[in-house]
């Protein structure tokens, strides 16, 4: 261990003159004197595992955080926080790894990283206090969220004496107005996209990107669209339960993230419908609101299905164990809202509908009340980690061999 960190002491003092008047994470220099920020304790395990990982560089190919890793001698606060969203958490580099434990470098970059994200969640939320709930958005808050406000919609329903009418035909907007609805959850949404937005805003100031050109955020829209960096870094995909390679994960994605786009789809198409077409609910299978609706919510079952069995066996040491709670707090809702909205299709037009339309409603609410403090977060700030490194790619290098 001695002989490694004198070889990257040595490698800082060849390598990298004194950094005065530039923030850490940029090669753009400020007028201004920058504020060093001490490192978490995870934050400080994520840099001495850089500084390793540095000296050794057999995993350079396998994502984007090694070539990135590459860029610096050191690694400050924004620069590990950069990295650890760039972390795919895919495994490849821990199954690599000659480092790894039980070895005394103790080498786990995966585990390591996801420590240092979910600090990132709850240090760049908005409101600030609600950073806490990082913590607690579990699977029992996500269940008793969803649960509650599906009883209370069913209150209400009973209240107004629908529960107990026969079948309406399909038509939601009997039991609940449309324009309340759209109230009720627009607000919701908006609040989520807002918070989420603030965030990840001053995440971009803290690790500052640069000037995003129109080939960098092709390029990064490129990786995030298809999870370039679950492949392995050779095409064969990443390592779950074993050394064995499998795409399962890049996959199960796939159908989550399309799936729920498509259901997004639907509901846009919907909205067009109903004020600009003046076509209101309900639509017939066949229509393109539904037909999105459905594709999309088959995918958005079987990919948080699929997501959910890799979680339940995934080797606890190649994560963070903590935070399995709000993982699969975040998979369930997503489950649970797919599977309510597919059986609210097929029994739309009975009795039961009153009743598994308050439970939809429920479990979509809570969906959206949680997107801000829970997983759904890691998709934005790891698109915005995307970014930086298409940027940053295309900057030249700021690490220059002193000559004598």
């Amino acid at each position: 261990m001695q002989k490694l960190e004198a070889l990257a002491r040595e490698a800082r003092e060849l390598a990298s003159p004194p950094v005065t008047g530039r923030h850490a994470a940029t090669s753009e220099p400020t007028t201004s004197i920058i504020r060093v920020l001490p490192l978490t304790q995870n934050e400080a395990e994520v840099s001495r595992q850089m500084q390793i990982c540095n000296a050794c560089r057999y995993c350079e190919g396998f994502c984007a955080v090694f070539p990135a890793m590459t860029r610096r001698l050191e690694f400050a606060k924004a620069d590990v926080n950069y990295l650890a969203n760039l972390c795919h958490n895919c495994g490849a580099c821990y199954h690599a790894c000659q480092y790894a434990p039980p070895h005394e470098f103790a080498v786990n970059v995966p585990k390591a990283m996801a420590k240092v994200r979910v600090e990132t969640y709850a240090e760049y939320a908005w409101p600030a206090p609600m950073g806490a709930l990082y913590k607690r958005n579990g699977l029992t808050v996500a269940l008793a969220l969803a649960i509650g406000l599906a009883l209370f919609l069913v209150l209400g329903i009973g209240l107004k004496g629908s529960l107990s009418v026969g079948a309406l035909g399909g038509n939601f907007y009997a039991i609940f107005p449309h324009n309340l609805l759209a109230a009720m959850f627009g607000a919701v949404f908006g609040f989520a996209m807002l918070a989420l937005g603030v965030g990840v805003s001053r995440f971009w100031r803290d690790v500052s990107a640069g000037t995003a050109s129109a080939p960098a955020i092709a390029e990064a829209a490129k990786h995030a669209l298809t999870l370039t960096y679950l492949d392995g870094g050779h095409g064969d995909g990443c390592n779950e339960s074993n050394d064995a390679f499998t795409l399962a994960r890049r996959r199960f994605h796939h159908l989550t993230f399309y799936g729920f786009m498509l259901c997004f789809a639907a509901t846009v198409v919907a909205t067009f419908y109903h004020y600009a077409l003046k076509l209101h609910a309900p639509y017939p299978l066949l229509s393109l609101p539904v037909l999105l609706g459905t594709i999309g919510g088959a995918g958005l079952l079987v990919g948080p299905a699929g997501l959910l069995w890799l979680n339940l066996r995934r080797d606890p040491g190649r994560g963070d164990p903590k935070q399995r709670p709000m993982d699969r707090g975040f998979i369930a809702l997503l489950l649970l809202t797919s599977a309510s909205g597919l059986a609210l299709l097929a029994w739309r037009d009975t009795a039961a509908m009153a009743w598994l339309l308050a439970f939809h409603l429920g479990v979509v609410m809570a969906l959206f009340t949680t997107l801000p403090y829970g997983k759904f977060a890691h998709g934005i700030y790891r698109c915005a980690a995307l970014l930086k490194s298409s940027i940053e790619k295309r900057q030249a290098s700021r690490l220059q061999l002193g000559s004598d």
